[in-house]
């Protein structure tokens, strides 16, 4: 059985975001669903210009957990504007 997840100090946000190339209908897109904790992971050391250390002490969670989630948001980011695809932020 895995191990709980533990719990990641994130913002709130008001409700979900979405984002799309514009021009091209959502219902014709292929979304990407990015984490909660994956944007505040980005946000903190893109945005803010924390180090990996200090977001890890903001977020309550390991260095190394921060590395993967920046890992994985900035893949899912790339990946949505190079493929034309749709970017929802999620809890």
């Amino acid at each position: 059985m895995p191990r709980r997840q533990k719990f990641r100090k994130c913002r709130r946000l008001e409700e979900g975001r979405f984002f799309k190339p514009s021009g091209i209908p959502a219902c014709e897109l292929v979304t990407e669903e990015l984490m909660l904790d994956e944007f505040e992971a980005l946000r903190l050391c893109d945005y803010d210009g924390l180090n990996q250390i200090q977001a890890a002490e903001v977020m309550g969670i390991s260095r190394g957990t921060v590395q993967r989630l920046l890992t994985s948001g900035r893949r899912k980011t790339v990946d949505m504007l190079l493929n034309k695809k749709a970017l929802r932020i999620s809890s």
